[in-house]
């Protein structure tokens, strides 16, 4: 069996390696915007087709491979991978409104027609039409995005008409993460709650839910948040069970029948809301760690959802558990810097729940203060028996970035 990976940047570049695990081969596609900020291995591809706009060629060409099954393998991939199934008639997603799958106003329209709880949402390219818009609900602060981006990209928090029209301004003159450039912007009512992730995978419309976690966030200034740090919640906890319930509606709604997807939802006083849902695997996690630490990860349930589709359908797969207390801590700089040597991460790795950790810029390089995912400098897993461990060496990673981890003679080193 051949299987096409769309954009296999990010946690994508692990699904070869486990797709091969159960002898299914796999061809690459580049979309036309790839997310170029993230990692990719062109040399665990033997078939690499840049796609240039063709969908038929692409089709025709992944057709003359035998090619079986196309998913995607980072939020780039998402549309191109269900047009070539579709094209290609292997197992994909419903295509009623596909674009509800990338568009976060069609999202959460979708999502409301499902009778499901969803966001107030508007997207507009007039800035006075928001203003309008949040002067009639009457309820601050608003959230301002891109209508089709990822990582935190210019999600900001308004709290009044001019700090609207003002970020309205900052996210149409920009371009997203993908290369192209803003044209109108997302409006969403602010959600109060606590904010998780719903990890899942999919075949043939059966659901199954892979890892529940919460978010950790914290201000970043100028009216962001970056996420600070994220933990499983056990599989039995009530509020997990409440968030796997809503998740899996909402993957109906969204029509996600084969791949994967990764979910947001905040857990408000009224329930479960839809944050944003990506039809495609779930951010930046190691998947072996991962697994160490709660028995299955999202790669290998991917893996195992195409090569062995009864796994998903039959309702063969256990739940996952926690065998240790684990927290994934997204690295924060305070302003402009570099990004510390092997020697300058020492007190870091010496922490003593330090399981591992992963730079997203080089050591040495430059770096400037945190505002979102793409300008922190990376991310580290906490992992012990004891969870005031955890805590612990959390807090003491916070001290030393606000004591100058990222402006030490160590980290100018590498420079």
């Amino acid at each position: 069996m051949k299987c096409a990976v769309v954009d296999a940047y990010g946690i994508g570049r692990f699904l070869p390696e486990a797709l091969a695990r159960h002898g299914v081969e796999s061809v690459h596609v580049r979309s036309e915007h790839p997310d170029i900020h993230l990692e990719y291995r062109p040399g665990d591809f033997s078939v690499d087709i840049p796609h240039d706009g063709d969908t038929a060629a692409t089709a025709a060409r992944l057709r003359a491979l035998g090619v079986a099954f196309v998913v995607a393998g980072a939020e780039s991939g998402v549309l191109l991978a269900d047009a070539l199934s579709e094209a290609l008639g292997t197992p994909g997603h419903g295509m009623s409104r596909p674009t509800a799958r990338r568009d976060k106003y069609e999202m959460a329209r979708a999502v409301r027609d499902a009778g499901l709880a969803a966001a107030d949402t508007i997207a507009s390219p007039d800035p006075d039409e928001v203003v309008a818009w949040a002067t009639a609900a009457g309820q601050w602060p608003v959230v301002l995005k891109p209508v089709a981006s990822a990582g935190t990209d210019n999600v900001i928090f308004c709290r009044s008409e001019d700090e609207i029209r003002a970020a309205h301004a900052t996210i149409l003159g920009e371009s997203d993460r993908y290369g192209r450039r803003n044209r109108t912007v997302v409006a969403q009512a602010f959600l109060d709650g606590d904010e998780h992730f719903v990890n899942t995978v999919s075949r043939d419309g059966v659901h199954h839910i892979v890892e529940i976690w919460r978010y950790h966030k914290r201000p970043a200034g100028d009216g962001r948040s970056i996420n600070d740090y994220e933990h499983p919640l056990p599989p039995d906890d009530p509020t997990a069970r409440r968030l796997g319930e809503y998740v899996l509606k909402v993957m109906d709604a969204l029509e996600i029948r084969n791949g994967s997807a990764h979910t947001e939802v905040m857990m408000t006083p009224d329930g479960p809301v839809l944050v944003e849902s990506g039809a495609r695997l779930g951010g930046a996690h190691l998947p072996d760690v991962v697994n160490r630490c709660i028995g299955t990860d999202q790669i290998e349930r991917l893996a195992l959802a195409i090569a062995r589709p009864e796994e998903i359908t039959g309702h063969r797969l256990p739940p996952y558990r926690l065998l240790t207390h684990l927290r994934y801590v997204n690295l924060i700089s305070h302003g402009d810097g570099f990004v510390p040597t092997a020697e300058g991460f020492a007190p870091v790795r010496a922490l003593p729940s330090f399981l591992d950790m992963v730079l997203t810029t080089p050591e040495g390089k430059p770096v400037t203060r945190t505002l979102d995912l793409v300008t922190s400098p990376g991310y580290l897993y906490l992992s012990s028996d004891d969870e005031a461990q955890v805590e612990a060496d959390y807090r003491r990673l916070r001290e030393l970035e606000e004591n100058g981890l990222y402006q030490s003679d160590n980290a100018r080193l590498g420079g």
